[in-house]
C-alpha cells in the first residue's frame, strides 16, 4: 500500500530543518534496530514510522538492522516476521536490510583500540560483583581489583576471550570510565561478553558478542546514520554513545536524538512481559488478537491503514505520556466504516415466534452499507421463526429499556415493527421462546409511537441462518495501567476472551473478497476459517462506539 506522506511538526523534524540548513550533512540517513528476539509490537510502529519517513520527506534513506548481538534469544524465525510486519504497514525496506553482525570484525578491532588507549580492560569479577560495584544512585561504586591491569595483560586476555579460554561468565570487556560518575551507565559500562552458543547468523565464528550500548552507536557511524533516533529510556546512554564515539577512530559522526515511547492504556508494551504471557500460556501465541504487537492486531482484523493513522496523528514529543485506547479506537472504527459491508448476526439467540405470518418466506430487500449506497444490496430471507439477541429482551418492564418488553412494540432492523404477546419458559425459569405479532403493512414504512420514532433490534431467520463460532475479544488487564503492575497475573481479565456459538445471515457464507464485515448493533469482525462450511470463525475486531 502506498502512504501519502503527511506530517505533524515537532522537535525533530526542527532539528532536521535546522542541520539541513546549517549543511551539516547533505543527506538524512535515519535507522530502525530492533532486536530479534520478539514480535514487533504497535510501540515499534510509532518508531517505524518516525524513522521511514523523515527518510521519505527529506529523500533521505532509512535501514532496518537488526540487533543480533545476543544469540541466547535470538532466532531467525523472529527476523522473517518483522520484515513481515514492516511490509504490512506499507513500506518498503528490501535494499536496507542490515545486521550487528554484519560488523563484527569491525566492532572487535575498535575494542582493541580502546584497549590500547586505555580506555577498556578486561574483568573476572562475577555478574553479581559487577553489578554489586556499580553502586547506587546515592552511593559512588567501586573499583575492580582487575581494573588496573597493563595494556598488553589486557589485550593477552581480550584474544583468549575471543578463543574461548574462558568459561561463559568468567570474564568480560568493560570501559574505563569513571567508578564515580553521577551516571550509573558510565560506571565502566560492559562492552563484550562470552556466549557459548551458535548464532542464527555468524554460527560458531564467535563465542564473545558485544553490548547493545557499544556495538549500536558503531553501527551507526558504519551506515552514516545522521540522526539515531530512540525512546527516553536510552537518554542516560546518550552520553555512553557520544563517550564511545568520541574514543575510537571513526569517519561519521552520527547523534542521538529522544523521543517518549509509545504508552496505551489496557496493554503492556513491555517485550519481557510479553514474552511472560506468551511462555506462560496466557495467550495463545504472540500473534494473540488480545497481544499488541502487530501481528495480533493483524490476526484481530485491525488494518495497518489504521495504525498508520494512528501512529500519524498522536505526534512526536520528548515528554511521556499515556494514551487513551479510544484514540487507536477511533482509527480502526474510521477505517472500518468505510469499508466494510452490513451484515446481521445473533451472539445469544432467543426464538421468536410470530403468531400471525403463515409459513412463506419473504426476501427483504437491504443495503450492503448504508454509508456507501454504491455497494448495491443485499437479499435477506425472513420467516415465522426468526432469533434475536437475549440482550434484546426484559421481561420486566423499564421505562428506560429501549428494546423489546411484553406488550411493547419494536422494529426488527430494515424489516417489520412487531409485538411481544407470549412468553414460554423451561422448566428451569429461563425464557425459552416468545410469541410475537406483526404489522404486514409496517415494512419500509416509518411508524412513530407517541410522536417519537419506534426502537430497532436485529434479526436472522432461524431456518436460514447459518449457526457460527464467534470470538468476542475484551482487553487483556483489567486496569487502564497495567505497566504499573509487577504481578501482571493479579489484573489479567478472565473474559477477555469469551467465544460464543451464534448465527448469521445466510449472505456471510460467501464472504470471501471482504476481510471484515459489520455485524449491526454488534461490532466489526473478521472471516477467520473457512475450511468447513459449518465451522466458520469470526473475530470480533472492535465494539461499535454507541454500544
Amino acid at each position: 500500500m502506498k502512504k501519502k506522506y503527511i506530517y505533524k511538526k515537532n522537535f525533530i523534524f526542527n532539528i532536521i530543518k535546522k542541520d539541513l540548513i546549517c549543511k551539516k550533512y547533505k543527506t538524512i540517513t535515519t535507522r530502525f534496530p530492533p532486536e530479534p528476539n520478539g514480535f514487533l509490537h504497535i510501540g515499534h510502529a510509532k518508531s517505524i514510522f518516525l524513522n521511514l519517513n523523515i527518510a521519505k520527506k527529506y529523500n533521505g534513506k532509512c535501514n532496518l538492522r537488526f540487533d543480533d548481538t545476543n544469540p541466547n534469544s535470538e532466532n531467525l524465525k523472529y527476523i522473517k516476521f518483522i520484515i513481515k510486519d514492516i511490509k504490512w504497514l506499507g513500506f518498503k525496506i528490501i535494499n536496507n536490510i542490515y545486521y550487528t553482525s554484519d560488523y563484527f570484525n569491525i566492532i572487535y578491532k575498535y575494542a582493541k583500540e580502546l584497549i590500547k588507549k586505555n580506555l577498556a580492560y578486561v574483568d573476572e569479577l562475577s555478574k553479581n560483583k559487577i553489578h554489586k560495584y556499580r553502586g547506587t544512585l546515592t552511593k559512588p561504586g567501586k573499583i575492580s581489583p582487575f581494573r588496573n591491569r597493563s595494556i598488553k595483560e589486557n589485550l593477552y586476555m581480550f584474544k583468549k576471550m575471543k578463543y574461548g579460554y574462558f568459561p561463559e561468565g568468567a570474564a568480560c570487556l568493560r570501559a574505563k570510565i569513571n567508578m564515580s560518575s553521577f551516571n550509573i551507565v558510565m560506571r565502566d559500562p560492559i562492552l563484550y561478553r562470552i556466549k557459548y552458543i551458535k548464532h542464527f547468523k555468524t554460527n560458531k565464528t564467535w563465542c564473545i558478542y558485544p553490548t547493545y550500548d557499544f556495538s549500536h552507536c558503531i553501527s551507526d557511524s558504519l551506515e552514516k546514520i545522521t540522526h539515531s533516533l530512540c525512546t527516553l529510556e536510552f537518554l542516560d546512554n546518550r552520553i555512553l554513545y557520544n563517550w564511545i564515539l568520541d574514543n575510537i577512530t571513526k569517519k561519521f559522526n552520527p547523534c542521538q536524538y529522544e523521543f517518549s515511547r509509545l504508552n496505551l492504556t489496557y496493554y503492556i508494551l513491555s517485550k519481557r512481559k510479553l514474552k511472560f504471557l506468551v511462555k506462560n500460556k496466557f495467550v495463545n501465541n504472540w500473534d494473540d488478537p488480545r497481544m499488541p504487537t502487530l501481528s495480533g492486531l493483524k490476526c484481530k482484523g485491525y488494518s495497518s491503514n489504521s495504525i498508520y493513522n494512528f501512529c500519524k496523528n498522536i505526534g512526536i514529543t520528548n515528554q511521556e505520556s499515556l494514551i487513551n485506547i479510544e484514540t487507536l479506537e477511533h482509527y480502526v472504527r474510521n477505517d472500518l466504516n468505510k469499508k466494510s459491508l452490513h451484515y446481521m448476526g445473533v451472539i445469544d439467540p432467543l426464538i421468536i415466534i410470530i403468531k400471525n405470518m403463515g409459513k412463506h418466506i419473504e426476501m427483504i430487500l437491504m443495503l450492503k452499507n448504508p454509508k456507501n449506497i454504491k455497494e448495491g444490496y443485499r437479499i435477506v430471507p425472513f420467516s415465522k421463526k426468526i432469533y434475536i439477541d437475549k440482550s434484546d429482551y426484559k421481561e420486566k418492564f423499564d421505562k428506560n429499556y429501549k428494546r423489546l418488553i411484553l406488550g411493547r412494540k419494536i422494529r426488527l432492523r430494515n424489516s417489520y415493527v412487531i409485538k411481544a404477546k407470549k412468553i414460554i419458559k423451561n422448566i428451569c425459569g429461563n425464557i425459552k421462546k416468545i410469541y410475537c405479532i406483526y404489522y404486514y403493512n409496517t415494512l419500509n414504512k416509518k411508524i412513530k409511537i407517541n410522536n417519537k420514532s419506534i426502537n430497532v433490534i436485529h434479526w436472522v431467520s432461524k431456518k436460514h441462518s447459518i449457526p457460527v463460532t464467534i470470538n468476542l475479544y475484551n482487553h487483556l488487564f483489567k486496569v487502564p495501567n497495567p505497566g504499573k503492575y509487577k504481578n501482571i497475573i493479579s489484573i489479567i481479565n478472565p473474559n477477555s476472551l469469551i467465544i460464543k456459538n451464534s448465527y448469521v445471515e445466510p449472505n456471510l457464507y460467501y464472504l470471501k473478497n471482504y476481510n471484515s464485515f459489520q455485524l449491526e448493533r454488534i461490532g466489526y469482525f473478521c472471516l477467520v476459517k473457512t475450511k468447513y462450511k459449518n465451522n466458520l470463525i469470526f473475530n470480533r475486531i472492535i465494539k461499535l462506539k454507541k454500544y
